[in-house]
């Protein structure tokens, strides 16, 4: 009797013991997925991926700095409830930009034009050395004129908020410093069949010390060696409640960086407006 009693103690020791280790792999299976849900949770509801970021073919290394990033410039929420921003690209043109709505204002006084795009439809209308285009063709050739100029100034202005936009693969490359000597976390950039000029690449230095990029290279064809330029992306300024970078180093760029709050409908309507909208 007493070694049947010990025998019962042992097979139910080792069921014990089964049951424990079960237990065991069971809570680590929870809690390794519970990681997982909240790497994607911060995804998600931090910085969500636009529709068409290539996800799958950028480094996860990229897309977390690329995270920490917009973190860094104010955060994703900050950046999303931003509506109007104005500002001068390079002292030749004047540009105000209603981020909710799409709609452009863009003044161009060396070519004595004023274009009123909305950027999601591209539609909308066109006036030079003083007289309103009316013939269609004619205003639609300058209509994808102002649309470029919007690709082109708003990137030189909001490029970091936009590292993982539809169409963008990341990769990291390497840790060096830029040509001031901060040291940084060097990605590339790379486009899919979006903007006007999908062939170009760019890399970006990331300062490891406050994760906010402080300098960019061009290049013109993806399989280029050699960058086209080298820019500095620098002088951050508080601007409501993100970091914007205008009045750079190298006098190129965004200048004169402002926000509204609100804004009075004949800026996106009129072709004469206030100056204080567009100096």
């Amino acid at each position: 009797m007493g070694v049947q009693v010990r025998l019962l103690s042992r097979a139910r020791m080792k069921n014990l013991i089964k049951i424990s280790y079960l237990i065991f792999v069971v809570c680590a299976c929870i809690q390794i997925q519970s990681c997982k849900d909240r790497a994607i949770g911060r995804n998600v509801l931090v910085n969500p991926p636009a529709q068409g970021f290539n996800e799958a073919g950028s480094d996860s290394r990229a897309i977390d700095i690329a995270d920490k990033v917009m973190e860094s410039m104010g955060g994703r929420r900050a950046w999303d409830q931003t509506r109007y921003l104005c500002w001068s690209h390079g002292g030749r043109r004047h540009l105000i930009w209603d981020k909710h709505t799409g709609n452009v204002r863009i003044d161009s006084p060396v070519d004595t034009a004023v274009y009123l795009i909305n950027i999601f439809t591209q539609e909308g209308r066109v006036q030079l050395h003083g007289s309103e285009m009316l013939d269609t063709s004619t205003l639609n050739r300058h209509l994808k004129i102002a649309y470029g100029i919007w690709i082109n100034d708003s990137y030189w202005l909001a490029m970091p908020f936009k590292l993982k936009d539809s169409g963008v693969t990341l990769k990291y490359l390497r840790e060096e410093p830029d040509l001031t000597g901060h040291y940084s976390h060097v990605m590339e950039l790379t486009f899919n069949d979006v903007g006007l000029t999908p062939q170009n690449k760019y890399e970006v230095w990331v300062d490891t010390a406050d994760n906010l990029i402080k300098q960019w290279a061009f290049y013109r064809e993806y399989g280029q060696d050699t960058a086209t330029a080298v820019w500095p992306w620098d002088n951050y300024q508080q601007k409501g409640s993100i970091l914007l970078s205008g009045d750079r180093s190298d006098g190129r760029g965004p200048q004169n960086v402002r926000l509204f709050s609100e804004l009075p409908e004949s800026v996106f309507n009129d072709f004469d407006v206030p100056e204080r909208y567009v100096n």
